[in-house]
């Protein structure tokens, strides 16, 4: 039987997740708050000449990420591996959803030298979900751990992968690397999850920071929710309670921002005071540390975050 490729053009594949209208606040003038302010200084500059003179890549700039200038400053920067094609689609992201390409095995020594050459003190790795791979592609995410150890022994790690569908085999091909921090993105409310992430399960996402921290005990783990796409302020409240219980010393919460009208609509602008309430409950049932606001995303200051939560619970793994 011929097979016919439904993508002959490679279009990335924006495929519409909401069915109930919501406000339109996409083509409305967005508020004050979420205006990022450039201000750059003598590391961002610098790293930008080595990113231009060395061609490499970096999520920061390819995504148009509007902490760049913050997180260069301070020796931070964030790697996509496995290629720009995932096996999942969430409402919210942007990331090309289709058959992904054959995995680059010199990925992960590439990074390491990337990261050697913009002179980083602290490295986030996260990619897209590899369904299509033996565990997920688990032994690239580690082979990034070990290879920037290899060539920056000082830099801190932090891991951000999909959910691995649960396999406990992956995570500990994973936690055998010994990241600084492991991540995975809860993203959003129970409620909202079917319809944002219908590949993933909140439950499953939940399970995966407990596994990380059973097998690695002592092992600093994180997550991150986005706002402004329906959700409600108890559901919030509630995510952050499955979140400590689940083990995550971090969390962090930022304001969705609809990528392109095939996403979803942006339900409402959350205001900075929100954010600093969310911040303040967070901390007070006993996670280590929440970092919130407007501009916020999952990597923002990601070796401050790391530094903080180290601190409120008097140390931890890795550096």
């Amino acid at each position: 039987m011929t097979v016919r490729n439904h993508n002959p053009q490679a279009r990335r594949l924006h495929i519409p997740l909401i069915e109930a209208p919501a406000p339109d606040l996409g083509r409305v003038r967005k508020p004050e708050w979420l205006r990022a302010k450039i201000n750059t200084g003598p590391n961002y500059d610098a790293i930008k000449r080595i990113v231009r003179m060395g061609g490499l890549h970096t999520v920061c700039e390819e995504a148009s990420c509007p902490n760049l200038w913050e997180c260069w400053e301070d020796r931070e920067a964030t790697f996509l591996v496995l290629g720009d094609r995932c096996t999942r689609r969430c409402g919210f992201c942007d990331v090309m959803t289709a058959k992904p390409l054959p995995v680059d095995e010199g990925e992960p020594t590439r990074i390491a030298r990337s990261a050697a050459a913009m002179g980083l003190r602290f490295a986030v790795i996260t990619g897209v979900a590899r369904d299509d791979l033996p565990l997920g592609g688990a032994e690239t995410w580690a082979a990034c751990v070990l290879s920037i150890r290899s060539v920056i022994p000082d830099c801190g790690v932090e891991l951000l992968p999909p959910d691995f569908s649960g396999e406990e085999a992956a995570l500990e091909v994973i936690m055998d690397a010994a990241p600084d921090v492991f991540a995975h993105n809860l993203e959003t409310v129970r409620r909202l999850h079917g319809r944002m992430r219908p590949a993933f399960d909140y439950d499953r996402s939940l399970a995966v920071l407990r596994t990380a921290k059973r097998l690695r005990p002592g092992q600093i783990t994180k997550s991150n929710l986005i706002l402004g796409m329906g959700e409600k302020l108890e559901e919030i409240r509630e995510s952050l309670r499955d979140l400590r219980d689940a083990g995550c010393e971090i969390v962090t919460l930022g304001q969705y921002l609809q990528p392109t009208l095939h996403h979803a609509p942006v339900d409402r602008w959350v205001r900075p005071e929100e954010f600093a309430e969310h911040k303040t409950a967070g901390e007070a049932i006993g996670l280590a540390h929440v970092e919130a606001g407007p501009l916020v995303r999952s990597s923002y200051h990601a070796g401050r975050q790391f530094a903080a939560a180290r601190a409120a619970i008097g140390g931890g793994a890795g550096l």
